[in-house]
């Protein structure tokens, strides 16, 4: 395969956001658009790969902290063939194909990259990708013969009636050798009402030469811009489709599929149930088997075999739950793990903890892991069982098969199959309910006869 490089452009003000955030890095599924450009196009093995950067340039350069990516600066900002000139620098001595992308446009899939670069090696010089919407709107056309070549790229309000007819868009997306990209860019003028340099004048410029421009289709989300909050959010619907699709076909089952959301990485197993009204967050994974019940909020998390969750469970990240255990309503679990079997059923925090097999959490149990300026950590054995309304103040460990009574504040380790109590003496005195409550009424009656 011949060498591939990919052209960012993320150089926009993004105005329409209304947001201090960089565009390119608002989230979809929790990950910033760009990272799910960057992450696809990974799978094409770029040599090397160049974000053009505008407005809040920083932004942009401390979110690709750690990744082989190199920023080129559009200063001033006069149109997008200009904008992927910028990117020459960083791409000297490159040879290989190029392709020009834009950041707001995250949804490109490496497949259709591939669609795209394969055209090139089959003798087209450029080749560029087309959509059909189901309302063309004002996008730019395609006049194209049945086998893919390119007659004419034209901008919707330079058109005429005929080629506005015509429903094949252009999405912006171009792909030449560098051989011919950069000549073609350099070709580029800015004779228009703007006075900017487009990047489709590369197609045009390609075509006037006698070269072949050849184009390729894609469904229209996938090439669907992002330059509105609005906008975002049907990103986010259209992604989340995809994913609950994904899941179900991988054989898991999602009883309201449109109340579940995903995160970008979420792994889920096969005969997995997943209620109505669940979030994932990131870092979750979910073995075969399990069910995850309605209102459950989980991430960064890990669920065994047949472990069950929820409803109304909160687990947080570094919370592991092994087969075949359970956690109830409004139990919240922190960095800690739940063994095999064992159960938590309701109203209770487990943070910073190790729970043995088996062993059972009584409601209204917390394990007190903070001391407001250190965690620290509590153990509890295989088969123990923890009475409701305990509080375990870490550090702590109880034994195996211990009992620790309902109400207990445990801050000494109990040993294995002991049973720890840790209550105020119980005081009874007769009669004092009676004579309370016959004094409290007398003096009632006689507040109310005074304000007679």
């Amino acid at each position: 395969m011949t060498d591939f490089a990919a052209i960012i452009l993320a150089a926009g003000k993004g105005t329409r956001m209304k947001s201090d955030l960089h565009k390119v890095l608002h989230p979809i599924a929790g990950k910033p658009m760009l990272m799910h450009l960057l992450d696809e196009f990974e799978q094409l093995g770029p040599r090397r790969t160049v974000i053009v950067v505008g407005d809040k340039r920083e932004q942009v350069d401390a979110a690709l902290t750690g990744r082989n990516v190199a920023t080129a600066l559009q200063d001033p900002q006069h149109g997008t063939a200009h904008a992927a000139l910028q990117a020459r620098a960083a791409l000297e001595g490159f040879s290989g194909h190029i392709l020009v992308a834009f950041g707001d446009v995250p949804m490109v899939r490496a497949d259709t990259v591939r669609r795209l670069t394969d055209t090139l090696a089959s003798g087209a010089k450029v080749a560029v990708l087309g959509f059909r919407p189901d309302d063309a709107l004002a996008y730019g056309r395609i006049i194209a013969d049945d086998d893919g070549t390119v007659r004419k790229m034209v901008e919707y309000k330079d058109a005429s009636d005929e080629e506005r007819a015509c429903k094949l868009c252009n999405s912006g997306l171009i792909v030449a050798h560098s051989d011919d990209m950069w000549p073609l860019l350099d070709a580029v003028g800015n004779d228009n009402a703007q006075g900017e340099y487009y990047l489709p004048d590369v197609a045009t410029g390609a075509i006037a030469r006698g070269d072949t421009v050849k184009v390729v289709e894609c469904e229209a989300g996938e090439v669907a811009g992002i330059n509105s909050r609005a906008e975002l959010a049907a990103a986010e619907a259209q992604w989340q489709d995809f994913k609950r699709q994904e899941a179900m076909e991988g054989g898991a089952t999602l009883r309201a599929p449109e109340t579940v959301f995903f995160s970008w990485d979420t792994k889920i197993g096969r005969d997995v149930l997943v209620e109505p009204n669940v979030v994932f967050g990131p870092g979750v994974e979910i073995a075969d088997g399990a069910h995850i019940k309605a209102f459950s909020h989980i991430e960064g998390a890990t669920i065994g075999r047949d472990a069950e969750v929820g409803p109304f469970a909160r687990l947080r990240p570094g919370a592991v739950m092994e087969e075949g255990s359970f956690i109830g309503n409004f139990v919240e679990m922190k960095k800690a793990t739940l063994g095999p079997g064992a159960k938590a059923s309701h109203l209770s925090y487990i943070g910073d903890a190790t729970v043995g097999a088996n062993a059972n959490i009584g409601a209204g149990t917390i394990t007190c892991n903070y001391d407001g300026y250190f965690k620290y950590q509590t153990t509890i054995g295989e088969r123990a069982f923890i009475g409701s309304n305990s509080a375990l103040i870490a550090p702590v460990t109880i034994g195996d098969d211990a009992i620790v009574a309902a109400g207990s504040a445990v801050s000494r380790d109990v040993g294995a199959g002991d049973l720890r109590m840790v209550r105020g003496e119980q005081l009874v005195k007769q009669g004092w309910a009676d004579r309370f409550h016959d004094a409290m009424k007398k003096k009632k009656a006689a507040t109310a006869k005074n304000k007679g």
